[in-house]
């Protein structure tokens, strides 16, 4: 979890405590990491919101998206079991065929006749309705589109895609036969893989052209397929059999709010792979797999650690373990689905690799061997095992990595010089560029890591040694603490990216996102005037889908303004967080080319889905698990529920309904036992409005709640707070009966105008001049 010491104090509010509350909150119960529920730990209506299959073996497209050429009854896979048809294609017939959600996994065809000689039939596969058509979206940056697959059907029966071709993400599936007969040597596919640069295209007007394929026979175009079924045997969360036992929770009054929270926690489901089917990167699988698989092709059966399961950065692609992802997605699935034995694997796969000078990779497999490395990505894997332990308690675990923990560390707090900045000597970071020098993200990060390095060595594994470093350590934290102003740029009231060019009023100036929201996460920052400015001066600079990363032109990033969620938070700004998550992980549910379902990569500030860091749009992962802010946010800063200790035996709720909801509620449960909060708008007859806060903490724990900007120390068990809004002077006590009776929903609340804000205008020089990669 991502925390701040700092409260944010309210206007004046009084508070009536009842030691037992509503029996709509559940019985409280714990769960393990090690064997996750089968069921749900709270369920209720909200539950109609998770997108996660009932059946995740046998998942069935809803619609037709696209139909041309030679096909007959193409709805039948749709009616399938209800009708005894088949859907049949013949050479030039295609079908694309939607889902209800971004699925992953292997296609599997019913194949219920078929005319004798073995028949191609062509696969691809696409994310955003955009790239919907006879070729796949893309995994690589070395073309703009993947290969098709080609399957072989020889005969009737059910026809899979073998294991190495499992597709990360996709939410239409184009089938089709080639118009023209491929000869073998000239097609990619689950029994032939050999390379022929010709075969880049095979859009029909271009297919014979390119391929110079055989005349056409009549034997050929009397090929047919037809089709019984189709389904895909989704392969993602191998973690729990059940994909829809959630651990976790959310609901509001707000519709967008409650489909933004589930699709974060959906994403991270997709992006939960078994290790054994990582890493479509491959171009860079070479180095290590000496494979010889042709351009524009795709696998994914690349091993990239030891273990069941494991959590990865995109589930298309790169399908590795990226530690700044890590930094948003483990405590999003610590609130929703609890999959922590996926994040220690991923851990894993990052310590076994470490450097001999204490440096860690900059991603997991097939990277590491290399020397890759950033520093930022760096601190973020330090980050992951605070997270991993702060909801697990596994304590143990910690100790068998805390020598190299510390060398990690050290490492990184060596590069704190007399400036009291950071330098960084990678430029690697979220592939935005300016990543070196003294520099603000870099410095706020290490400040952080510096805070819960000390508090796990003091109050997780009381270690002596750490102890007797802890002076040195504070030094360097408050040398930072002065030495980060030297980035302040008072005019424009933002910090500035780097010392030099990139810093206040230099050549190439920025005010990044990314480095702003640290700051105030961090605590390096702790003037509350300063925190509330820079929250202020982001929120100002908000177009019209979203909040741009200055640092990084062109760009909107959910990773970037993830942190900018938490950093309004930290401000005490906290209607800023909810009005930025409905402004912007609205638009990536609603906008068009977008999969509806999961969270997006990035994209462009006009809207368009390209992500500026790639020349090829289709290349963009529209679910990526650096995206997924609002799952965390929502249950830690909005529902307000912080774990103080592991497992959360000591924890703080500070809920906050904003000026957008009328009601809130949601929860998450860890080895203690449930943790869950709910806080609406009510009336009290006589007494005017009221905000009714209800409770529920293991029995066992002690905690504190922060509630108008009152601190209540409490121990857990069921508890009741009223908030009076009013002008009465007065804090008043009274019985459960009493309060039941005389409550009645607010319905003098309204819900503020949204703002309207500009579309932002693309810098075409400079989208040329940042994409990474390509052919």
């Amino acid at each position: 979890m991502i925390f701040s010491g700092c409260f944010h104090c309210a206007v004046l509010a009084y508070h009536a405590v009842v030691d037992q509350v509503a029996s709509s909150l559940y019985y409280n119960a714990a769960i393990s990491h090690l064997s996750l529920p089968t069921q749900a730990v709270f369920p209720g209506p909200w539950e109609v919101h998770i997108k996660a299959p009932v059946n995740k073996s046998h998942i069935r497209p809803s619609k037709i998206w696209h139909v041309e050429g030679s096909v007959s009854v193409p709805n039948a896979v749709l009616d399938w079991p209800e009708t005894n048809s088949s859907t049949t294609l013949a050479p030039g017939g295609l079908v694309t065929y939607e889902f209800p959600e971004n699925i992953a996994g292997r296609a599997c065809f019913d194949i219920s006749a078929t005319s004798g000689s073995t028949t191609y039939l062509a696969l691809a596969y696409s994310e955003s309705p955009n790239f919907a058509g006879h070729l796949p979206d893309a995994t690589t940056d070395r073309q703009e589109r993947d290969l098709p697959l080609y399957l072989p059907v020889k005969s009737a029966g059910v026809t899979c895609v073998k294991p190495d071709f499992v597709r990360g993400a996709f939410k239409y599936l184009t089938i089709y036969i080639p118009k023209h007969p491929p000869k073998s040597k000239d097609i990619w596919s689950e029994t032939i893989s050999s390379s022929l640069p010709e075969a880049l295209d095979t859009r029909p007007d271009s297919y014979q052209k390119q391929l110079r394929l055989q005349t056409e026979s009549s034997h050929y175009k009397a090929r047919r397929i037809s089709i019984s079924s189709l389904y895909i045997n989704c392969t993602a969360f191998p973690s729990n059999p059940n994909p829809r036992a959630y651990t976790g929770y959310f609901s509001s009054s707000s519709s967008l709010l409650n489909r933004i929270w589930y699709s974060g926690a959906y994403t991270l489901q997709l992006t939960t792979i078994d290790p054994a089917e990582g890493s479509s990167l491959v171009d860079y699988n070479r180095r290590i797999d000496d494979n010889h698989s042709p351009q524009g092709s795709w696998y994914s059966n690349f091993t990239i650690a030891n273990g069941t399961a494991i959590t990865t950065d995109g589930a298309k692609r790169d399908r590795m373990v990226y530690p700044g992802d890590m930094a948003i997605a483990v405590p999003g699935i610590a609130v929703s689905t609890y999959d922590m034995i996926a994040v220690r694997t991923a851990l894993d796969s990052l310590f076994i690799r470490q450097y001999d000078d204490g440096a860690l990779p900059y991603a997991g497999p097939p990277m590491g061997y290399g020397g890759e490395f950033s520093d930022t990505y760096h601190l973020h894997t330090l980050l992951g095992v605070w997270n991993y332990v702060l909801f697990t308690n596994d304590v143990s675990w910690l100790q068998s990595h805390w020598n190299a923990y510390l060398k990690a560390f050290e490492y990184s707090l060596a590069k704190v010089d007399l400036t009291g900045l950071l330098h960084v000597t990678s430029n690697n970071d979220w592939l935005r560029p300016g990543m070196t020098g003294h520099n603000l993200e870099a410095t706020s990060l290490m400040y952080y890591v510096l805070q819960f390095t000390i508090r796990i060595a003091h109050d997780v594994l009381n270690d002596p040694y750490a102890k007797d470093q802890f002076a040195r350590w504070q030094s360097v934290g408050e040398r930072m603490e002065q030495g980060i102003n030297i980035l302040w740029c008072e005019e424009e009231e933002l910090f500035g990216d780097n010392v030099g060019r990139r810093g206040c009023g230099g050549s190439a100036e920025a005010l990044p996102q990314d480095g702003n929201s640290w700051a105030i996460i961090s605590g390096i920052v702790s003037n509350h005037t300063r925190r509330r400015e820079i929250s202020t001066n982001l929120r100002q600079r908000w177009t019209k889908y979203g909040a741009p990363a200055t640092e990084f032109p062109n760009v909107i990033s959910p990773f970037a303004s993830s942190f900018e969620l938490l950093a309004h938070c930290a401000a005490g700004n906290h209607d800023a967080a909810v009005e930025l998550m409905e402004l912007m992980w609205g638009y990536m549910l609603d906008g068009e080319g977008f999969t509806n379902s999961t969270c997006v990569e990035g994209y462009r500030i006009d809207g368009d889905i390209q992500y500026p860091a790639y020349w090829s749009s289709a290349r963009n992962s529209h679910a990526h698990g650096w995206s997924t802010g609002p799952t965390m946010v929502l249950q830690t800063k909005i529902l307000g529920i912080t774990l103080e200790t592991p497992w959360g035996e000591a924890w703080t709720i500070e809920p906050y309904l904003t000026r957008w909801l009328r009601n809130v509620r949601g929860g998450f449960a860890t080895g203690l036992g449930k943790f869950e909060v709910v806080l609406r708008r009510m009336k009290i007859e006589a007494l005017g409005r009221v905000e009714v806060l209800d409770i529920d903490t293991p029995r066992g724990t002690k905690g504190t709640v922060v509630f108008g900007g009152v601190m209540m120390p409490v121990k857990g068990g069921k508890k009741r707070f009223i908030k009076f809004l009013g002008d009465a002077m007065r804090m008043e006590k009274v019985s459960l009966r009493w309060m039941n009776k005389q409550l009645e929903e607010d319905d003098t609340w309204e819900r503020p105008e949204v703002e309207e804000r500009a579309v932002g205008v693309v810098d075409w020089k400079a989208l040329e001049d940042n994409y990474v990669g390509g052919p």
